[in-house]
This record gives C-alpha cells, sequence and structure tokens, in this order.
C-alpha cells in the first residue's frame, strides 16, 4: 500500500523559511521531496507502509523543532 501526503511549513518571512530549508535539505534527500516557494516549505511525502510515513513525518517535525529552537536561541544572543 503506498501511503502519500503534504505537509507544508508557514514561518514569519522567507529568511526563516530558507534557513530552516536548508538546515533539514541535507536529511531529506531521497527520503522526500521539498520546495521553497517565499515564506512556505512545502513537503511530499510517499512511503510504502503507514508506518514508515508516520515515521519520516515524525522526523521531520522532530528535526523542525530544533531547527526553531536554535534559532531562537541564537536571536537571543
Amino acid at each position: 500500500m503506498k501511503i502519500k501526503g503534504n505537509l507544508q511549513l508557514k514561518y514569519k518571512n522567507s529568511k526563516t523559511a530558507k534557513t530552516v530549508y536548508e538546515s533539514l535539505e541535507v536529511d531529506n534527500i531521497g527520503f522526500l521531496e521539498s520546495k521553497l516557494k517565499n515564506n512556505t516549505i512545502e513537503y511530499e511525502l510517499d512511503n510504502d507502509s503507514l508506518e514508515t510515513f508516520l515515521s519520516t513525518a515524525d522526523d521531520l517535525i522532530a528535526s523542525e523543532i530544533v531547527v526553531e529552537k536554535i534559532l531562537e536561541t541564537t536571536k537571543k544572543e
């Protein structure tokens, strides 16, 4: 069974979106398709099982949270 889904992450500005996109793109190559459009990152997930789909989505979201926390921390310094 194929499981497909789209995830959009919208940011306050295009600079933040680009930083997050570039930070995550290295890990995403070969696993999912992504596009940067202004202040939004669009991900297309396509997996062979629900377990793999959920694992991919979970990894993506967890990695995005780490990048956000790093950006917040570096803005305060």
